[in-house]
């Protein structure tokens, strides 16, 4: 529990998310309560699929009620494919990303995102492939509703609107091939810095953070990544 009291012994610095109990819905929302009105958690970690129920999906629609009633930032976090792996092929090298991507596509298919405009969602890793496939995603999910008689139907404007309202963190992303189409394609309020430390080797996370640090950025596009953003996501650490 040290993470609670680094939390409260330091307020204004340090903050946590906590992860929920989905698929358990019920669950989820007895432990949101829990974690946001008595224990002060900054915000909520998901996982983008649940054995293969992706967010976005009916079942999980109390819990974004919920959350979005709440106004609670949700951190959204890859997991294993529901399929098997390529051998020889680790998951975290492409699965993850196509995994982020898929729950951001039927967050927005699904509505979730119009419905309930109050939860600020943080995609990881840059966004999957989102950013740089977003235009062929829009005009597919258009044709995909038109195709399947989904009413109504959600133009490829729209779609893209609502894929810029997720916020995007650069973990695992900045270089100067991929930082270009994330700044292109995102809101710029909406990128800030993350280093998935100590997850991932300490060579990679510092990789990229150098990548970042290189990377000509002005002075306000700087600070907003570094922490800018993120302080409008959580008030709390916000000096």
């Amino acid at each position: 529990m040290a993470f609670l009291e680094a939390g409260a012994d330091y307020p204004d610095r340090y903050g946590f998310f906590a992860t929920l109990t989905l698929p358990d819905v019920e669950g989820a929302l007895d432990e949101a309560a829990r974690a946001l009105d008595e224990l002060g958690a900054g915000g909520i970690v998901l996982l983008a699929n649940q054995h293969g129920t992706y967010l976005g999906d009916p079942a999980f629609e109390p819990l974004m009620a919920d959350l979005g009633r709440r106004g609670t930032t949700v951190f959204i976090h890859p997991a294993e494919l529901p399929g098997p792996l390529v051998p020889g092929l680790p998951p975290y090298a492409a699965d993850f990303l196509l995994d982020t991507t898929r729950a951001a596509m039927n967050l927005v298919l699904s509505g979730t995102t119009t419905r309930h405009p109050g939860i600020r969602f943080i995609l990881s890793h840059g966004g999957g492939f989102l950013p740089y496939a977003a235009h062929r995603i829009a005009l597919a999910l258009q044709a995909h509703q038109q195709i399947s008689d989904i009413q109504p139907v959600m133009s490829h404007e729209t779609i893209l609107t609502e894929l810029r309202r997720f916020s995007f963190d650069t973990t695992l992303s900045a270089n100067p091939d991929t930082l270009p189409t994330l700044l292109a394609f995102a809101d710029p309020t909406r990128i800030t810095f993350g280093s998935d430390f100590p997850y991932a080797a300490p060579e990679m996370s510092a990789y990229f953070t150098q990548q970042l640090d290189a990377y000509p950025l002005d002075d306000t596009q700087r600070t907003a990544i570094d922490h800018g953003n993120a302080q409008a996501l959580f008030p709390r650490l916000t000096r």
